[in-house]
């Protein structure tokens, strides 16, 4: 789930929608309102709450994609910078909005506990435990999760650092051939798929879902013009192997995504399809909606819950409501926070500042 704007139109199909899954999922998976309002469409939160959250899986290959267009369009890195440094920009560029979300889920956390009691209320947080989410690394240390979903921006850097890693290691064994990447990317996403991927204990870590990123990279170079279709046609015999060994059906959607992206961009229609402007604008926020969509539907939960327990139809308007305010929501944070980046601006302010006191005193 890149926090880049995108600006290609069936990637912002893919997002808006899979964005919209997952803020229905947790609307359908943490009650009180669900629990409420079940007995108006069982079948419909029963699908939500087991089978929607599978739309991570198109952010996983859409990332994938996305980091094989900038960092190796041809399977050769191309950036000149030391690997740290391209996974120090790409956690500044996912960490300061969610920092921000962080803070707005600490804050929606304690609103909700004043109107209900629920297990899906995160406990008051401690310094520790924040730090480590800021650092990404709350899923390592076991730390109790301040947002649902966070682990995931964790798994996106960790993704970013194994692919930029793997892609500056083949370029300094190989020299100037992009055929290393590609095999190193490919290695990694069959040791995902036929191992790390079918043990659920490695779920903390990138190669549990390098198969579904790796295949999101493999797809763009796939797809590359002048390419005959056989790495294409590899790509999905690769995915279908995964599949007879293991069913998975995380893995069947990654696939799908994969070959969808490789096909609409061979085909010259990846930047324009769908044209409807509202798509594009979902897609755009996003990254935003999945960032503070949960603290506003445990407001809303408590607050509907305190009101009108136990009323099905009440209960159900009230998860309508929150669909809606989590994206009122997630578009006020594009704006003015994910856009914006006011902690970017303010640190370049600060560095400005420093740079013309310092010219000033040598003049």
């Amino acid at each position: 789930m890149s926090p880049r704007p995108s600006r290609l139109a069936c990637i912002d199909a893919l997002k808006a929608v899979s964005s919209q899954l997952i803020v229905l999922h947790h609307l359908a998976f943490y009650g009180p309102m669900s629990d409420s309002a079940y007995s108006l469409a069982p079948d419909v939160l029963d699908w939500l709450s087991q089978y929607a959250r599978i739309a991570v899986q198109v952010f996983l290959v859409v990332s994938g994609f996305l980091a094989a267009r900038s960092l190796a369009p041809h399977g050769r890195l191309v950036i000149r910078q030391h690997p740290l440094a391209a996974v120090w920009r790409r956690y500044q560029k996912l960490v300061t909005p969610y920092a921000a979300a962080i803070l707005v889920s600490i804050a929606g956390a304690a609103i909700a506990r004043t109107w209900m009691v629920h297990d899906s209320i995160p406990a008051p947080p401690h310094l520790m435990q924040f730090l480590a989410h800021v650092l990404l690394l709350h899923s390592v240390l076991d730390v109790d999760a301040l947002s649902a979903g966070v682990w995931y921006v964790a798994i996106d850097l960790q993704l970013f650092a194994l692919l930029v890693t793997a892609l500056w290691l083949a370029r300094s064994v190989s020299g100037q051939g992009a055929q290393a990447g590609v095999v190193v990317v490919s290695a990694l996403a069959v040791a995902s798929l036929f191992w790390f991927n079918r043990d659920a204990g490695w779920d903390i870590w990138a190669v549990y879902f390098f198969g579904a990123y790796g295949m999101g990279t493999l797809a763009y170079w796939a797809s590359n013009s002048g390419r005959s279709a056989i790495p294409l046609l590899l790509l999905g015999a690769l995915g279908l192997a995964a599949l007879i060994v293991d069913f998975r059906l995380r893995i069947a959607v990654a696939l799908a995504t994969a070959l969808l992206l490789a096909v609409a961009r061979r085909g010259g229609w990846l930047e324009s399809w769908p044209r409807a402007a509202v798509v594009g604008f979902f897609g755009r926020i996003s990254y935003s909606v999945f960032l503070v969509h949960f603290p506003v539907c445990l407001i809303v939960n408590a607050v509907v819950s305190h009101l009108a327990p136990g009323n099905p139809v009440l209960n159900a308007l009230g998860m309508l409501f929150a669909w809606v305010a989590s994206n009122v929501a997630g578009t006020l944070f594009y704006r003015y926070v994910e856009s914006a980046s006011p902690v970017a601006a303010l640190w370049t302010w600060v560095a400005g500042g420093r740079r013309g006191a310092q010219g000033e005193s040598t003049t």
